[in-house]
């Protein structure tokens, strides 16, 4: 959609025409300046939605009056007809100050060329300039500036000016002979003090007027009995702002996308599990998919799902993923005539939304001006607003200085939320719980905005403690219709980031769920939002809730409501984008049942969640079906990268109610089963099995609070599965000795059996397994009858068991003192795994130490990179003294800030690496050595 400013660039333009009108000799609507100037009044009221509510300014007049005139050329043609209403509205001090402009002050003034115009308005409220390019019979406007300076007796705000500028090569384009009709009232916000209201609207505009480079067009006024000079790139101005109105107010007149059976090829500008989710989506309606890769990403399982792929540039998302301009190259290249962004990238990228349009291609996400206003989170909360949904107290200015901020936390008071005004996904985002720890949080969270969104303006916000995330999906369409699809929960999160999310929110009654609904709906409506979006609330323990933000996007987290609600939101994308109407009204919407999804991350949940990177050596998965969705991006033998998002995949379930949901939850959970690096299914299930989880008593600080239960000290592996393990390595070694026999001539070969029989004794063997730090002795018997005896800790245990083959996976049927089991085995180098129902295990055979390596000790006594990635700042110098626990460097990986901390007191010796440059895991950061004397007692 076309940048808000134009909007209201065009709104002022037309409204100028009350007065343009007047002055025409033909006047043909008897309407003249002699309203005079309307006295500005003062409102503590919210934004009034309903115009037959606006105060009267004065006797026997209604506000806003309605305007109607006709434009000519000096030739007597007509030009332009426009029947409007229109009021101004500047909101300071949480107060909505009305005023209209004087129309006995009006000056145009500008010149007209064969390629180039600028036209000026001037008036007592403010000054309007536009810049248009002609080419041919099509003309572009490429820079619209619009300054409002509010009229007396405006006390709190006549000093201030309000400004709006747009400057682009082609900010839109529109041809002469269209007409466009609007018949519902809407609201134009140019910025977050500024709106504009506009009722029942029709315009008729017709030929483009052509003059020559300087020459004045005269018009006549019969009234005032003076000329005002107006150039001709205003009548065109004039035509092109009309025809981006109709882009911005759904009517039965606006211009629509072709039907779905055109949209023939959408490219997907993303990775992963969200391109594979789309592509599915586009295959089933018979949608052609082209995908785009790095080179981390050219044998990923996104680009061998597609009908097309295109190579766009390394692995950095800067370098591929983010540049825009080789995107849209592909979209030409493919015709597509669609991109989906998916979410991450570019999905929230103004520009990217407005050079698609510029481009004929189709943005399958919302208007520009939406992403923009909510993207900016000061904007979106004044917005809000004005829209009647509840905001919590914060400071969203422009003064961004340090001192100001800590002045502003400290009036709102600790804690407190430092946010990025563009931030998203827990980016940006830091907690203060004092005044002493503010300016390092200040930082941080400005150096990862920087980082991740190449804007560091903050926001700061009252912390609300232990409050619940509850977010509602909202669905629009270019007619103005919207409807929620109830609330999703996502209070359970780590480092701010959502790890699982259920709907509908447990424990929110049908009242407030209507109350959150309507809520969300007024959000979408009041920045015309167009296709699925998320309004996010912060929701105390009385149940009130709070605007936080709007993700102008598909959610990761989109599944539960397709689950609760039996919707494809990603068919109605495509629909929607396409110029359909919604497929379900607000009635048709129909909750049933309770959904669950659970985010499975590469990542150390007892090492602060730690991000991880590496092969998925095994990989296994429960059974999809219609209670059950498995949405990923990987496959066996993938790589999960240090350059993306660290996200395998995500777990989708339902149930008949909530207990039956989060039974199957569980069960598919202990059916997940990697190896390969670490992974979040274990402390998943822990957090799963939580009763006050279970008790639907959840809140943002759900893991802090109860850390001891979710993080239990680890328990080693019983003797039963020592002796799983065990046995598992014994069948592998028959296999492999059934193998060569085969394979082999010499039957007699020592090499060719490992059945253990010894002449009038029984073999015995000793087994050596180890548990992380520790090593475990066992006693292995060989029996006559096939079976085995192990001795460990004392125990005895009776063994038997075989290998079963089930497509990739393999199962180890045994039997422990009489108690059968099948869990999974997976044996990879000297670690054997075992995946049950009860849970998993990890169990090494120690490497001979003839056959170990040396260990490097460029690492000893320093510190080393947990992962792989980019070093952000260098916080420490040679000759530095350091205590344990000082910050040393800050390294950015998987798209989070990480801080490197000194592992004990002692002297910085050498620092390895310098700001920029790439650290892999487990690479030397920086040498320590201790302190003189720091051992001496």
């Amino acid at each position: 959609m076309t940048h808000t400013s134009f909007h209201i660039a065009l709104l002022l333009l037309l409204s100028s025409m009350q007065w343009l009108g007047s002055s025409l000799a033909s006047n043909p609507l008897h309407h003249s300046a002699s309203v005079g100037k309307v006295p500005a009044i003062i409102s503590s009221d919210p934004t009034i939605t309903s115009l037959s509510k606006r105060p009267v300014l004065q006797p026997k007049e209604t506000v806003p009056p309605k305007i109607e005139c006709t434009l000519k050329n000096p030739q007597g043609k007509v030009c332009v007809r426009a029947s409007l209403g229109v009021e101004y509205v500047v909101r300071e001090n949480k107060k909505n100050y009305y005023f209209n402009l004087n129309p006995g002050a009006l000056q145009v003034t500008g010149y007209c060329g064969s390629q180039k115009s600028i036209f000026s308005l001037d008036f007592d409220g403010g000054h309007l300039e536009f810049t248009f390019i002609k080419e041919g019979d099509v003309s572009y406007v490429s820079t619209v500036k619009a300054l409002l300076r509010p009229v007396a007796p405006c006390k709190n705000c006549q000093n201030k000016t309000y400004v709006g500028v747009v400057s682009n090569d082609k900010l839109f384009k529109a041809k002469n002979g269209q007409s466009f009709q609007c018949k519902s009232q809407t609201t134009l916000i140019m910025a977050s003090y500024f709106r504009v209201k506009l009722v029942p609207l029709q315009i008729q505009a017709f030929d483009l007027v052509n003059g020559a480079f300087g020459k004045e067009v005269e018009c006549w006024d019969d009234y005032n009995k003076r000329m005002i000079p107006i150039i001709l790139g205003a009548v065109a101005a004039a035509i092109c702002l009309v025809a981006i109105l109709t882009t911005l107010i759904w009517t039965k007149g606006s211009i629509r996308h072709a039907s779905v059976g055109r949209i023939e090829k959408v490219l997907i500008a993303n990775r992963g599990e969200i391109a594979c989710r789309v592509m599915r989506t586009a295959k089933k309606m018979g949608v052609r998919s082209v995908a785009v890769y790095s080179d981390a990403d050219r044998h990923s399982m996104h680009v061998a799902m597609a009908d097309e792929a295109y190579h766009i540039g390394p692995a950095a998302s800067q370098q591929s993923y983010l540049r825009m301009d080789k995107i849209l190259d592909v979209a030409k290249k493919s015709s597509a005539q669609a991109v989906h962004p998916g979410y991450g990238f570019l999905s929230e990228n103004t520009e990217f939304a407005e050079l698609c349009k510029q481009e004929g291609i189709i943005f399958i996400g919302p208007p520009s001006s939406a992403i923009r206003d909510m993207g900016i989170k000061s904007t979106s909360k004044h917005i809000m607003s004005a829209a009647g949904v509840p905001i919590i107290e914060g400071y969203h200015g422009e003064d961004q200085s340090d001192a100001k901020l800590q002045s502003e936390a400290a009036r709102i008071g600790y804690p407190v939320m430092i946010k990025a005004v563009r931030g998203g996904g827990g980016k940006g985002m830091r907690i203060a719980h004092s005044e002493a720890e503010f300016h390092e949080q200040l930082e941080s969270a400005r150096r990862e905005a920087r980082k991740s969104f190449n804007d560091d303006v903050m926001l700061i916000e009252k912390f609300v403690e232990n409050p619940r995330h509850v977010e509602v999906q909202v669905f629009g369409d270019q007619y103005g219709d919207a409807v929620y699809l109830f609330e999703r929960d996502c209070s359970v999160q780590r480092r701010h980031q959502k790890i699982i999310e259920e709907a509908p929110g447990p424990g929110i009654s049908p009242e407030v769920r209507r109350k959150l609904g309507e809520a969300a709906v007024r959000a979408a409506k009041a920045v015309n939002y167009v296709g699925a979006g998320t309004v996010e609330f912060i929701m105390d323990a009385q149940h009130n809730f709070y605007f936080m933000e709007m993700n102008t996007r598909l959610q990761v987290e989109h599944p539960v409501s397709e689950m609760i609600t039996g919707t494809d939101l990603v068919e109605w994308q495509l629909r929607v984008a396409a110029g359909e109407r919604l497929p379900l009204s607000q009635e048709q919407v129909v909750l049933q049942g309770h959904s669950f999804e659970a985010r499975i991350y590469a990542e150390d949940p007892n090492n602060n969640f730690l991000p991880g990177a590496g092969p998925l050596l095994h990989l296994s998965t429960p059974q999809g079906d219609q209670c059950t969705r498995i949405e990923t991006g990987v496959r066996e033998g993938d790589e999960v990268s240090a350059h993306y998002d660290p996200m395998i995949a995500k777990l989708v379930v339902w149930g008949e109610d909530r207990s039956a949901a989060l039974k199957r939850l569980r069960y598919c959970l202990r059916q997940y089963n990697i190896v390969g690096l670490n992974t979040n299914i274990d402390f998943l299930l822990s957090l799963s099995g939580h009763p006050e989880f279970e008790a639907g008593n959840v809140h943002t600080s759900f893991i802090p609070q109860h850390y001891d239960q979710l993080f239990p000290a680890a328990q080693k592996p019983s003797g039963e599965v020592l002796c799983q393990a065990a046995l598992g390595l014994l069948l592998r070694e028959k296999q492999h000795t059934e193998t060569y026999r085969n394979q082999t001539s010499d039957m007699f070969s020592p090499f060719a059996s490992s059945n253990g029989r010894r002449l009038n004794v029984l073999h015995c063997r000793n087994l050596t397994l180890q548990l992380g730090d520790d090593k475990v002795a066992l006693s292995i018997t060989y029996n006559p009858d096939g079976t085995y005896s192990m001795e460990t800790g004392g125990q005895v245990f009776h063994v038997s068991g075989e290998l079963q083959k089930e497509g990739d996976v393999t199962f180890l049927c045994c039997s422990v003192n009489g108690v059968l089991s099948r869990p999974k085995l997976v044996i990879l180098d000297n670690t054997v795994h075992i995946f049950s129902m009860e849970g998993s295990a990890q169990v090494d055979v120690p490497v001979p130490k003839f056959l170990a390596g040396v260990s490097g000790s460029s690492a000893q006594g320093g510190a080393i990179a947990p992962m792989t990635g980019t070093i952000e700042k260098v916080l420490v110098k040679a000759g530095d003294t350091v205590q344990k626990g000082d910050p040393l460097m800050v390294m950015i990986a998987m798209k989070m800030e990480h801080t490197i901390r000194a592992p004990k007191a002692g002297v910085i010796k050498k620092v390895f690496f310098k700001e920029g440059s790439q650290a892999n895991r487990h690479a030397a950061l920086v040498e320590m050595e201790e302190e003189e004397g720091a051992g001496e007692e």
